[in-house]
């Protein structure tokens, strides 16, 4: 395995801007958040907005996150106190909730995240407090440290709210939905100038308000050019992503093959 810092670390590293590297975990099993983790990904997000997971699920992928030493993030399907706690409860590294639109939803989801000052259900018989291993308050303070939440921006009405929602204390930092915009925005595409607009402005309002930023990207390259805005954490394709593309690959190499085999044999 990679030489990384510990899950544990995961919210300090990215609040300090380290640069960091995740994808989207689509497939409900431990084995994915395991092997992509084992390669050396800082971070995976167990996607259960856009794909088929419950909590028994949640659960397995997280443990696998936990066996290759990589921080689990889940988007959940919906930001209410009962999917976040359960996700927490279950070890869940922190969260990516989908459409905060307003301070007051961030402030919602930040207070079910949190202990002190906030409003989380106790419970350290579980995962996140090591099943009991943990004291009251040695429980309490590790995971009010150690649980990152991010909001993802990605609706309209939030671009018009930025300055509120990046003031909201507790908030980590922010992830920038390109897909959702270009949807919500009725562009063409990422390259938009409408998209393009959004993107700088959600960035410049976050850096005001000293969140950080994450965003997806194509590779390495459009990686870096949003590093240069100040853009810190990647998450680049998904479990279902480069099986697709190792799969195509092949299937394009074979197809050359047979290709060759069948001229040499005319």
């Amino acid at each position: 395995m990679p030489d990384r810092p510990h899950p544990s670390r995961f919210r300090a590293r990215f609040r300090a801007g380290e640069t960091l590297l995740g994808t989207f975990i689509k497939t409900p099993t431990s084995h994915t958040s395991e092997v992509i983790g084992g390669l050396g990904f800082d971070f995976v997000v167990i996607d259960e907005e856009h794909s088929p997971f419950d909590r028994g699920t949640i659960d397995q992928a997280l443990l696998g996150a936990r066996a290759a030493g990589t921080a689990g993030i889940v988007r959940v399907s919906e930001p209410s106190a009962a999917k976040l706690l359960a996700v927490l409860d279950d070890g869940a590294t922190g969260i990516l909730a989908p459409h905060v639109d307003s301070a007051e939803k961030a402030r919602e989801i930040v207070a079910c995240c949190r202990y002190r000052g906030g409003k989380r259900g106790y419970s350290n018989t579980n995962r996140g407090g090591g099943f009991g291993a943990t004291g009251v308050w040695e429980h309490v303070d590790r995971r009010d440290a150690e649980t990152v939440v991010i909001a993802m921006i990605e609706d309209a009405d939030a671009l018009d709210r930025l300055d509120g929602i990046m003031a909201v204390e507790g908030l980590d930092g922010v992830f920038i939905g390109r897909g959702d915009l270009t949807v919500a925005l009725g562009a063409t595409g990422y390259g938009d100038p409408r998209v393009q607009g959004a993107t700088e402005k959600i960035i410049a309002a976050a850096r005001a308000g000293s969140k950080r930023i994450c965003i997806m990207v194509a590779n390495a390259a459009e990686a870096a050019q949003w590093q240069a805005f100040g853009v810190s954490a990647f998450i680049v394709s998904s479990d279902q992503g480069f099986l697709r593309s190792a799969a195509l690959k092949t299937r394009g190499e074979f197809d050359a093959l047979a290709a060759k085999t069948s001229a040499s044999a005319a």
